[in-house]
């Protein structure tokens, strides 16, 4: 059993500082980073179960700490590994430096 708690935990914390972030810094990139973000964590759970992966479709700013929680919580149920799980916490540090939050 692969310990996913790095994974949620970060995933989790970025979703909370979008969700206390003002909508100005949600317009100025924010919300797109966090959106490719959670697309490319939905692509990767997809890759895992065997399925043909779909683009997450974008559901507007206010929903993009939902959307990478969702695509968060799908990867943490499949990741095969502990270097997977480091490398999707990575991920999510890293979009969350970038968006500025």
């Amino acid at each position: 059993m692969v310990d996913t708690t790095p994974l949620t935990r970060a995933v989790e914390h970025f979703a909370d500082r979008l969700r206390a972030a003002p909508q100005s810094r949600l317009q100025r990139g924010a919300a797109a980073e966090a959106l490719e973000l959670a697309r490319e964590l939905a692509r990767r759970a997809q890759v895992l179960e065997g399925v043909e992966p779909r683009e997450m479709p974008d559901a507007g700013m206010f929903a993009a700490a939902d959307q990478i929680t969702v695509a968060g919580n799908d990867l943490a149920v499949v990741v095969p590994g502990e270097a997977d799980v480091d490398e999707a916490v990575t991920l999510v540090e890293e979009a969350q430096k970038r968006a500025g939050v």
